[in-house]
C-alpha cells in the first residue's frame, strides 16, 4: 500500500515537472514584444467647452396696439423689411357702450354749460354798455367802470372756455366711437406703425382678431415683431461644472445645425449671475454678440451650438495624451524615447494645456524623438496598430 502511494507521488512530481518544461519551452519560442513609436507633431490645440441653445435677434421689438378694437386690415407679413413709420395694420374700434354713454354725457353737459355762459355774456355785454355810457358821461367813477369791464371780460372768457371744453368732449366722443377724430393726421389711434425699422419676424394676428390696447394693467396685443436680423446673439446655457471656467469676454465658436460647413465668430458677453435648475442640474444662461455676419442670413431661432475656447495655443509641438506616463511615486510626466533599437530611456516633461487627445509639450523632447507606444494592445499585427 505504501509502496503504491509513492509511486503515485513521484508520477505527480514528474507530470508536474514536465508541464513547467513544456511551459518554459512554449515561452521561449515566442516573439519578443516589439514596441512601436511615434513622434511629436506640432498643432494648435485648443481647449473648450460646448454650450447649446439657439440665434436670436439682439433688439426684438413687439409692436402694440394703443387702443382695442378689430384688426382691420394687416399690409405687412413676415419676411418683410419696414422702415420706422410704415404702416402695419388698420384697426377697427368697437366702442364701449359705457364709455360711449359717458362721451354722450359730457357733450350735453358742455352743451348746457355753454349755453348758460353766452345767457351770461349777453346780460353782462348789456351791463357793460349801459356803464361805459354813463362813463363817458362822467356819472359813475373810474373805479365801478373797471370793475364792470372786469366782469364782462371774465364772462366773456367763461364762454370761450365752454366752447373748448365742449370741442373736446366731441372729440373725444368721436375718439371713443371711431379711435379717431378730426386732427389727428397720421398718429390716430387706428393706425398702428413701426417703431424701428427691421425685418418682420412674425405676425400673429389676422384680419378680424381682436385686439386689446396697452395699458398699465395689460401688455396689450402684439401686433407684429420687428428686428435688425444683422444683429443676432447667441443664448444658451451652461452646466454648473463648466461655469467656474468662463468669463466674459471669451471668443466664441458658433455652428448653426441648419447652416452646413460654416462657423460664426462670436464674444461671450453675459453670463447669469443666478442658475436655474433643470433635469436635476443648475444651469447658468450665456449670451454672445455674432460679429459680422453680412454675407450670411441667419434665421430667428435656429438651434446652435456655441464652443466657448477656453485656451489656445497655435502651431506648438504635442503628443498624443495616451503616449504620457506618470511616475507612481512623484506622478510627473515623462515619456520613454527610443535611443536604440527597441531600446528607450526615460525623459521627464514639462506639459502645456490639453483637448484631452493632444498634449502641449514646453519641454522634454524634442520634434524627430521617437516615443515609446507603452500601453499597445498586445496580440495585434503591427500593421493594423499603426493605422
Amino acid at each position: 500500500m505504501k509502496r503504491t502511494k509513492t509511486v503515485i507521488i513521484l508520477g505527480l512530481i514528474v507530470a508536474v515537472f514536465a508541464t513547467a518544461l513544456i511551459y518554459l519551452w512554449q515561452k521561449n519560442q515566442e516573439n519578443p514584444i516589439t514596441y512601436t513609436t511615434e513622434t511629436p507633431v506640432e498643432k494648435t490645440i485648443v481647449v473648450k467647452t460646448v454650450a447649446t441653445g439657439n440665434i436670436v435677434p439682439k433688439d426684438e421689438v413687439l409692436i402694440k396696439s394703443n387702443i382695442s378694437g378689430v384688426i382691420e386690415e394687416v399690409y405687412i407679413e413676415a419676411g418683410e423689411y419696414v422702415k420706422s413709420g410704415d404702416l402695419i395694420a388698420q384697426i377697427r374700434v368697437i366702442p364701449n357702450i359705457s364709455s360711449l354713454t359717458s362721451a354722450k354725457n359730457s357733450i350735453s353737459s358742455s352743451q348746457t354749460s355753454l349755453q348758460t355762459a353766452k345767457i351770461n355774456l349777453q346780460t353782462e355785454q348789456t351791463n357793460y354798455d349801459r356803464q361805459k355810457a354813463l362813463f363817458d358821461k362822467g356819472v359813475i367813477s373810474s373805479n365801478d367802470f373797471e370793475s364792470v369791464k372786469n366782469t364782462y371780460l371774465q364772462t366773456k372768457q367763461s364762454v370761450e372756455q365752454a366752447e373748448i371744453n365742449l370741442n373736446s368732449s366731441r372729440q373725444n366722443y368721436d375718439i371713443v366711437k371711431t379711435g379717431t377724430t378730426s386732427g389727428l393726421g397720421n398718429i390716430a389711434q387706428t393706425q398702428v406703425r413701426a417703431t424701428v425699422s427691421g425685418m418682420v419676424l412674425d405676425v400673429p394676428v389676422k384680419e378680424g382678431n381682436q385686439v386689446i390696447e396697452a395699458n398699465n394693467f395689460n401688455e396689450g396685443t402684439s401686433i407684429a415683431s420687428l428686428a435688425d436680423v444683422k444683429k443676432m446673439i447667441f443664448e444658451g446655457k451652461v452646466d454648473e461644472s463648466e461655469v467656474g471656467k468662463i468669463k466674459e469676454g471669451l471668443p466664441l465658436e458658433i455652428t448653426v445645425g441648419a447652416i452646413e460647413n460654416e462657423k460664426f465668430d462670436a464674444v461671450l458677453d453675459y453670463i447669469a449671475p443666478k442658475g436655474v435648475a433643470e433635469n436635476g442640474a443648475i444651469q447658468f444662461a450665456i449670451k454672445g454678440t455674432l460679429k459680422s455676419i453680412d454675407s450670411t442670413f441667419i434665421r430667428a431661432g435656429l438651434s446652435a451650438n456655441a464652443s466657448i475656447i477656453l485656451d489656445k495655443a497655435e502651431n506648438v509641438l504635442a503628443i498624443k495624451e495616451a503616449l504620457v506616463q506618470y511616475d507612481p511615486e512623484t506622478l510627473k510626466p515623462f515619456v520613454e524615447v527610443m535611443v536604440g533599437e527597441q531600446v528607450f530611456e526615460r525623459r521627464d516633461l514639462e506639459l502645456g494645456i490639453s483637448d484631452g487627445i493632444f498634449v502641449q509639450v514646453l519641454n522634454g523632447i524634442g520634434k524627430s524623438d521617437k516615443i515609446k507606444v507603452w500601453n499597445q494592445v498586445q496580440g495585434i499585427p503591427d500593421y493594423a496598430q499603426k493605422k
